[in-house]
């Protein structure tokens, strides 16, 4: 490996799924301003998440959607039109 590319200061995060309300804790070099109270009753910064392995259709194994910006919706629409005009 070569010296020097690797960030030094890693320091305990909280990890937040918020479209299940999951976290976890653990050691990361990521900014941010926001802080949460842990399990362990210390302050820890907090990164949001919109998905992650406990929300990911591929691991839990449901067909859930997850689509913040309408590009599904979009698309279905689209769709719907192309079909309504080959009938």
């Amino acid at each position: 490996m070569k010296k020097g590319i690797h960030p030094e200061k890693y320091r305990l995060v909280v990890f937040k799924d918020i479209s299940c309300d999951y976290s976890f804790l653990t050691r990361s070099t990521v900014e941010t301003r926001e802080k949460v109270l842990w399990e362990d009753g210390n302050e820890y910064p907090l990164v949001k998440l919109e998905i992650s392995n406990m929300s990911h259709p591929y691991y839990t194994g449901k067909m859930k959607l997850v689509d913040t910006a309408g590009r599904v919706d979009k698309f279905k629409n689209r769709l719907a039109k192309k079909q309504a005009v080959k009938q």
